[in-house]
C-alpha cells in the first residue's frame, strides 16, 4: 500500500513542505517524504505559514520548486490582509505573490502542476467570507495574470479554487462562478455532515 490510496479517486496531501529534499531541518517534512508517504499534493504559502512562520514570497517559490520536483502538485495560496483591501492593494498583492511563486516554472509546470488558492487573510476562521463577486473578481484576475505570463493554454488548464471560511451557505454560489474551480475548506472539513453539504454543492 506503500505511495498508494487505497481509494483511487481520494487524493492525499501535505499542508506544508520545505525547500530543502534533505538536510538538518530538525522539524520540517521535505517533499520527497510527503511523496514517499502516498501524497499527491501540498498547499504551499498558506497565509497562517507566511504570517505566524514568517515565510517570504521568496521562500514559498523554492517550496514550490521543490514539491513540484519531486512530483508533488502544489495548491498554492495567495491572499490579501484586510488592511491591503482596504487600501484597494489587492490586486497588486496577488500578482506579486503569485508570479514571485511561479519564477522559473514551464507553461505546462504553471497550468498543470500548480492550483491557486485565493484565500483572504481577512476571511480565514473569521466566519466573515468574501461575496461571490468580490471572490469572482480575484479568481479571474490570478487566470489572467497567469496568461499574461504563461499564455492562455495555461491559463485555461489551471485550477482556481477559493479558501477562506468556506461552508454550506456559501459553497453553492462560490462554487457557481465561472474562474472558481473549487474550494479550499478548512474549519468546515472537521465536521463530516458540513464537509459532505460543501461536496453536494460542488456536485
Amino acid at each position: 500500500m506503500e505511495g498508494k490510496s487505497f481509494l483511487p479517486w481520494l487524493k492525499v496531501g501535505g499542508q506544508n513542505a520545505h525547500w530543502a529534499s534533505e538536510g538538518a531541518f530538525t522539524g520540517e517534512v521535505s517533499a520527497p517524504m510527503l511523496k514517499e508517504a502516498g501524497c499527491d499534493y501540498v498547499i504551499i504559502g498558506h497565509s497562517e505559514r507566511r504570517q505566524f512562520f514568517g515565510e517570504s514570497d521568496e521562500q514559498v517559490h523554492q517550496k514550490t520548486l521543490a514539491a513540484i520536483a519531486s512530483g508533488l502538485k502544489v495548491v498554492l495560496c495567495v491572499g490579501e490582509t484586510l488592511q491591503e483591501r482596504e487600501s484597494n492593494a489587492t490586486m497588486s498583492v496577488i500578482e506579486r505573490q503569485l508570479m514571485k511563486a511561479l519564477v522559473g516554472l514551464s507553461p505546462d509546470e504553471a497550468g498543470t502542476s500548480v492550483s491557486v488558492a485565493y484565500e483572504p487573510v481577512w476571511a480565514i476562521g473569521t466566519g466573515r467570507t468574501a461575496q461571490s463577486r468580490e471572490a469572482q473578481e480575484v479568481c479571474q484576475a490570478i487566470r489572467r495574470f497567469v496568461a499574461e505570463r504563461f499564455g492562455d493554454e495555461a491559463a485555461m488548464s489551471l485550477r482556481v479554487l477559493y479558501g477562506g471560511s468556506v461552508k454550506p451557505e456559501n459553497a453553492a454560489g462560490l462554487l457557481s462562478e465561472p474562474d472558481i474551480d473549487g474550494a479550499l475548506v478548512g474549519g468546515a472539513s472537521l465536521k463530516a455532515e458540513t464537509f459532505l453539504q460543501i461536496l453536494s454543492a460542488a456536485l
